[in-house]
C-alpha cells in the first residue's frame, strides 16, 4: 500500500450535530489528538515514504486552533501540502475570518468548506463566503463541498476524498440511523463491490485521535502509536483483512452473508448495507471495527 495523503482527525468533537456525518462528528463526542500524539503521526508520515499531502479534518479541527495551528506548521516543516476541512463556524465576519487564517497563510494549498441544507442555510452561506473570500485574499485555495439531500437524484458518490461541489449522502455513521429511511430502498443482494473507496490501493487514509490508521471510516488496519505507519502499509493484505477482504470478494452483500448476518428486504446504498454489517460485526472483530465514536458511542462503550 503506497499512501500519498494522510488525513488527521484531529478530533471527533464538533460544534455541529449533522445528520450525514461520516463520524458521528458532535458536541458531546470525545476524543482529540493531543500535541505528542500529532508530532509523532507526522513523524511517521514523512518517514512512510511518497505521502504528499496532510489534511487536517475532524469534527471541526479549528475548534483547537492551536493544535490546528501547530500541526500546520510542522507538516509545512516536513515539507508536505497541507489541506483543512471545515464548516467555517469561525468566519462571522470577512475580517474575523481573515484573522483566523493569518497563521495557516503560506502554508494551506487546499481549504474545503461544508455548506449544505445539514449545515444550516442562510447563516452558513454567510459564513462560507466569508471564509472563501478571506482565503482568496490571503491566496489560499478554498472550495465549497455540498452533501445532496436524500430525495436529491443528481448527487454523485465520490471514490474517496469528497470533491467540491456536490455529492450524494453515503449512508454510513450518522447518516445510516438519521437518513437511509428517506432514501428509496434497494435490494441487498445489488451491493456487490464497494463503490466509494478503493480498499485494495487506497492511496489516502485516515489517522484518529487514538492513533487508530482507518482504511474507511471504522475499518482499522492497525494503531499507528503500537506499530508504525511505515509496517502497517507494507504488510497490508487485502484479501486476508477480515473485513476488506470480504468487501473486495463480492461487496456489501458479501460481508454480510459471509458472516450469515439477518438482512433487511432493502437499503438506502452500498455503504448502509456495510454501516449496519460492521456494527453487527463489533463484537467479532473489537479492534478492527474501531473505535466506538465511529458506531456512535461518544462514551467510548
Amino acid at each position: 500500500m503506497r499512501l500519498t495523503g494522510l488525513h488527521l482527525l484531529l478530533t471527533y468533537e464538533c460544534n455541529l450535530e449533522c445528520d450525514h456525518c461520516f463520524v458521528w462528528g458532535g458536541p458531546g463526542q470525545s476524543g482529540t489528538m493531543t500535541a505528542a500524539v500529532l508530532e509523532e503521526i507526522l513523524k511517521q508520515a514523512a518517514d512512510a515514504g511518497p505521502i504528499e499531502w496532510i489534511y487536517f479534518e475532524g469534527g471541526e479541527p479549528f475548534l483547537y486552533y492551536a493544535l490546528l495551528r501547530r500541526g500546520v506548521r510542522r507538516a509545512t516543516e516536513l515539507g508536505f501540502k497541507v489541506g483543512l476541512v471545515s464548516n467555517a463556524y469561525w468566519a462571522t465576519s470577512p475580517e474575523d475570518a481573515s484573522e483566523w487564517l493569518r497563521d495557516l497563510t503560506g502554508s494551506v494549498q487546499d481549504l474545503a468548506l461544508s455548506q449544505d441544507p445539514y449545515h444550516g442555510e442562510e447563516d452558513q452561506a454567510r459564513r462560507v463566503g466569508n471564509a472563501c473570500r478571506a482565503a482568496r485574499e490571503r491566496g489560499i485555495p478554498a472550495d465549497v463541498i455540498r452533501i445532496s439531500v436524500p430525495e436529491a437524484a443528481d448527487g454523485s458518490a465520490a471514490l474517496g476524498q469528497l470533491p467540491a461541489g456536490e455529492s450524494a449522502v453515503m449512508y454510513r455513521g450518522r447518516a445510516a440511523v438519521k437518513l437511509a429511511g428517506r432514501a428509496s430502498p434497494r435490494p441487498w443482494a445489488e451491493f456487490t463491490a464497494c463503490p466509494c473507496e478503493d480498499l485494495r490501493e487506497p492511496g489516502r487514509v485516515h489517522v484518529d485521535p487514538f492513533g487508530n490508521l482507518h482504511l474507511c471510516q471504522g475499518i482499522v488496519l492497525g494503531n499507528l502509536l503500537q506499530r508504525p505507519l511505515k509496517e502497517i502499509c507494507a504488510s497490508y493484505d487485502p484479501n486476508a483483512h477480515p473485513i476488506a477482504g470480504p468487501l473486495l470478494a463480492g461487496g456489501p452483500a458479501e460481508l454480510a452473508r459471509g458472516h450469515r448476518l439477518p438482512l433487511a428486504e432493502g437499503y438506502a446504498d452500498a455503504c448502509h448495507l456495510c454501516y449496519e454489517a460492521r456494527s453487527a460485526l463489533r463484537p467479532r472483530y473489537p479492534g478492527i471495527l474501531a473505535p466506538a465514536q465511529m458506531y456512535g458511542s461518544p462514551a467510548g462503550g
